[in-house]
This record gives C-alpha cells, sequence and structure tokens, in this order.
C-alpha cells in the first residue's frame, strides 16, 4: 500500500482539525475500536476503559502504572476496622475537576462526589440509575457490591466510610476497578437542571491526566493534557485515539509514523516490526484468559454432557498454533497460572472426537445446529476470533454439529451476548485486580443475573465456595477453595477454556516510557515523546 494512502479519512480529519501539530507534542494511538460510552461504570470492554476511566478520571485507590501495587489515588489514605467491616477514606485535598467548554466547577472534589459516583449504581431511585439505560454489570455482578456494602456515608467533606455486610478479602482491589472512577456530582446535576443527563454520559469530566475534547464514532477522539492535574501534569500536550479496527491497516501506519503505538500487533507482522530500525515491540505473558461461552439457559447447553462433548471436540493445540501463532498457551483453568490460587491439579478435556461423539449421543443430541458468536475486534487474549470460530466450527462438524459463525459490531456484541442471544460467544477477560474472585466472579450466579456471566451458569456448589473464599482473610484458606471452585467448573464445562496470550505492543522508538499493563489497560500519563 502506498506512503499517501495510509491516511484514513478519520487521521485525514484529525490533521485537518489540528489535532497533531508542530508544536504541540501529540501522541498518537491506533486503538482496536469504538469506546461503547465515556462513563465506565456503564460499560465492560478495556475498549471503552482505556478511552474514559484510564486516562480520563480517577479512582480512590489505584494501580500503580505498569504493576499490580496498589496506591492512594483520589483518597490519600484509608484505615480498616478490625472487624473488616468498615473502611474509611480521606480524601485528597485540592483535587480539581477538569474545565472544559461545556462545565465550569465552581469547586474542589469532595464526599459529595464519592457518593454519587456508587449510588448511581447502587440506588433504583438514584436521578442517574436508569440514565443512558446502564445495567451496572461491574456493581451488581462481577464485584457483587449490592450483597456486599451496608452503607456509604459522607463523614465531612473529605472523608467517606463504607460499611460493608460481610468482611471482603477484595475490596480495596475491587474499589480500584475501572467502574469505581469518581465523577462530577456538580457537572451531574448541571446536566439534571439542564434537561439533558444523557450528555452526563457523552462528554465526560473527571479529575484524570488528559480531559475529553471531542469524539467521531469508529474515527478518533481527541484529548488534551489536564493543566491542574493533582499528580503533575502529563509530559504530552494532546492524546488522540485514532479508531483502527483493522490490525494490518494499524501496523501499515506505525510504520508509516501516523500512528506512535499499536496495541494488539497481528503476530506475522512482528518479526517486519522487530526488523524496523524505527519500531520496537514489547511483550509480557498476560493475565488474561480467551473462552467460548456455552449459554446454559438453552437447550441443549443445558446438559453438561453436551457442553463436555463440545470440549473434547475442539483440537486446542491446533486453534492456538494457528491463532496465537506461538504467543498462546493452552488454557485449562478459568484462571491464568501466573494468578495465586490456580489449581495445577485440573486435568483438561483432551482432543477425543471419538468421546465428544459418544456423550452427545449419551445426551440424546444428533443433528445439531447452533451458532458462534466471534468479536470483530483484536483483544489480548484472542488475536482473531473469525479465524478462532473458523477451526471451531470445523472441529464441531466432525462430530456432526452444524455452526454458523456470526459477528456484529463490537458494542452490539457485548450488549446482546449480555443478554443471551447467543448459543455459544468467544470472549476473554483481563484481570482488573491480581486476585482469583476476579476471574471466577465471571461465574458467579451474581453475574449470571445482571448478564455478565455470558455463560449463564449458576451453580450453587461453586457459588457456595466463591461465596466462602471472598469472606476468608486467610490465603492458604481461600486458595483451597478457589482450588475447589475450579474442580467444579472443570467438571460442569460451561466454558471451553481456550488460551492464555502473550501481551504485544507495537511503538516507535521514539515512544518514552510507555508501561505494559498487566491489568490489560492503555495508561498513557507518564509517557513522553522523543522530540
Amino acid at each position: 500500500m502506498k506512503r499517501g494512502l495510509l491516511a484514513t479519512a478519520a487521521f485525514a480529519s484529525m490533521l485537518s482539525m489540528g489535532a497533531v501539530t508542530a508544536e504541540a507534542k501529540t501522541f498518537v494511538y491506533c486503538s482496536e475500536g469504538s469506546p461503547e460510552g465515556f462513563t465506565p461504570a456503564l460499560y465492560t470492554s478495556g475498549t471503552s476503559f482505556d478511552a474514559s476511566s484510564r486516562n480520563i478520571y480517577n479512582r480512590l485507590v489505584e494501580f500503580e502504572r505498569g504493576s499490580t501495587i496498589m496506591q492512594p489515588g483520589l483518597a490519600e489514605s484509608w484505615e480498616v476496622s478490625e472487624d473488616g467491616l468498615s473502611y474509611t477514606f480521606k480524601l485528597r485535598p485540592g483535587v480539581k475537576f477538569h474545565t472544559t467548554k461545556y462545565f465550569t466547577p465552581s469547586r474542589e472534589l469532595n464526599a459529595d462526589d464519592v457518593l454519587f459516583s456508587f449510588n448511581r449504581q447502587w440506588k433504583a431511585d438514584h436521578p442517574y440509575h436508569k440514565v443512558s439505560g446502564g445495567t451496572y454489570e461491574y456493581f451488581t455482578g462481577y464485584v457483587s457490591f449490592p450483597d456486599i456494602l451496608q452503607t456509604i456515608e459522607k463523614v465531612d467533606d473529605l472523608t467517606v466510610k463504607f460499611t460493608l455486610q460481610k468482611p471482603d478479602a477484595a475490596f480495596i482491589s475491587k474499589i480500584a476497578i475501572d467502574f469505581a472512577s469518581i465523577h462530577s456530582a456538580e457537572y451531574a446535576q448541571q446536566m439534571m437542571d439542564a434537561g439533558t443527563p444523557e450528555k452526563f454520559d457523552q462528554e465526560p469530566i473527571g479529575t484524570g491526566p488528559f480531559q475529553f475534547v471531542s469524539y467521531q464514532k469508529d474515527a478518533f477522539i481527541r484529548y488534551q493534557a489536564n493543566e491542574t492535574y493533582w499528580s503533575g501534569r502529563a509530559p504530552l500536550d494532546k492524546l488522540v485515539f485514532a479508531i483502527t479496527p483493522d490490525a494490518q491497516v494499524a501496523y501499515q501506519k506505525l510504520a508509516a509514523g501516523e500512528c506512535h503505538l499499536v496495541p494488539y500487533p497481528n503476530q506475522a507482522d512482528l518479526a517486519a516490526i522487530e526488523a524496523n530500525k524505527d519500531l520496537t515491540v514489547d511483550s509480557q505473558e498476560g493475565m488474561n484468559v480467551g473462552y467460548l461461552a456455552f449459554n446454559t439457559e438453552k437447550k441443549p447447553f443445558d446438559d453438561k454432557r453436551v457442553r463436555q462433548a463440545l470440549n473434547y471436540a475442539m483440537n486446542k493445540e491446533s486453534i492456538i498454533k494457528a491463532v496465537f501463532q506461538g504467543a498462546g498457551n493452552a488454557a485449562k483453568n478459568p484462571l491464568p497460572p501466573t494468578l495465586w490460587g490456580y489449581n495445577e491439579e485440573i486435568q483438561d478435556y483432551p482432543y477425543d472426537p471419538a468421546k465428544a461423539k459418544a456423550l452427545l449421543a449419551e445426551a440424546g443430541v444428533t443433528d445439531l445446529s447452533t451458532n458462534i458468536w466471534a468479536m470483530p475486534v483484536k483483544r489480548p487474549y484472542n488475536p482473531n476470533a473469525r479465524r478462532m470460530a473458523e477451526l471451531i466450527q470445523a472441529d464441531w462438524a466432525n462430530v456432526g454439529v452444524n455452526a454458523e459463525i456470526v459477528s456484529m459490531e463490537w458494542g452490539e456484541y457485548l450488549s446482546r451476548s449480555q443478554k443471551g442471544d447467543h448459543d455459544t460467544v468467544l470472549l476473554g477477560w483481563t484481570a482488573d485486580y491480581p486476585d482469583p474472585d476476579n476471574f471466577l466472579s465471571l461465574l458467579n450466579c451474581a453475574s449470571a443475573k445482571s448478564g455478565g456471566n455470558r455463560a449463564r451458569w449458576c451453580h450453587k456448589e461453586f457459588d457456595d465456595l466463591f461465596q466462602e473464599a471472598v469472606k476468608v482473610s486467610d490465603p492458604d484458606k481461600r486458595t483451597q477453595l478457589y482450588e475447589q471452585a475450579q474442580a467444579v467448573f472443570k467438571e460442569e464445562a460451561p466454558w471451553v477454556t481456550v488460551a492464555h496470550s502473550v501481551v504485544h505492543k507495537a511503538m516507535s522508538n521514539k515512544v518514552v516510557d510507555f508501561r505494559i499493563d498487566p491489568l490489560g489497560g492503555h495508561v498513557f500519563y507518564g509517557v513522553d515523546l522523543e522530540e
């Protein structure tokens, strides 16, 4: 492809709007897709979190950039009661919200903003609870806060107290997740008073290192540095997300100098990138899992023999070789092996078409027609969902199962799979925090109700083990419970666990101090560009 053809209409539009100028230090990130929106509590995808929580907002407690170490965020300190039921946070004084063309704050961050941010998700009668049609999948399902929280109280303007119904060993880690980003209650009230509450979720205001400027769906997002950021102004002046779903096009843009970082390069392009003196590739073993979930509410997937059969029917090693091309390892558990609590004793389902046919016959299933939903975007846990689906389709055909491959726009894919429209769906997970709870919560009963559990699987023995482990502070006891839960999972087979991937980031040699996030995010605060 010629150099002059590489600038897409989106990028040309950015140039004409002055998004990239000689005067401003502008970082261009070739993001893999359009965000679902800019209020992280409403969504679950890393695409939306990169565009919102990881660069626009802050949380009370945060993970140190490029690590899983906890550090103070908007709360400069906190205290935990001896019984583990109360957490009191002291807010950082002097934190300013963004000032934009559509909002000028009259005050600094205070406890009202914290209460607003959590109560919107928690309280059905909250004025913003139904705005933008949010389901609050993290709050209600993955972290099950309605079952954990007792009260959230404003002690004074800079002090907030959370009281729990029961101890939760992972509570501090959970409030460091994207859904717990802190928003401006003043801005929310202003939009409500104006009769335009949806703008609150479309034109974000945060306290983070970059502030929102503009967005054109499937084209670009523009940000600028927050001049009054409480932790110090970012080295970059401007940040541009050039939305580029095609990894080959993203690589061509990178090679042409039209973007600085590509998050999910094709495996086939890595050698060429490494051979280019102007580019570099960083790699890290990912804390993730890619899976295929069966919709257990639909027949015949309510029968574990059918789910087990289709596990046996998949030639997983062949799939990993073709799709991951050396950058993935077979997954036998829903947890990655890099995470504590991983059950080494679990035996995976081997590739055994004869066993698959026998189990289908035992379940009385013949001439099964189904579907495989394949993601339209590259994700760290699955670099090519369409190709993976094609290989699974062929494997299942060998045991008499006819599967249609279904794909659609990323936001619709997530929304419809949450509602359970699929028979089977390819998805995956990258850790939000380094605790088995974060992965196994994808399979608990609360997540099944909220739709976050794409298998829509609620199993009492598994759920009891999961719930007990969350309440236990002894790490050895928690490990034992999580290992038992993984054994139940493997027997019941609500997923085919496919792979854990190695994560690659391709970037210009001009990029200074970009750090791969073990939790899967793309954080640009602290990143610089050489002149």
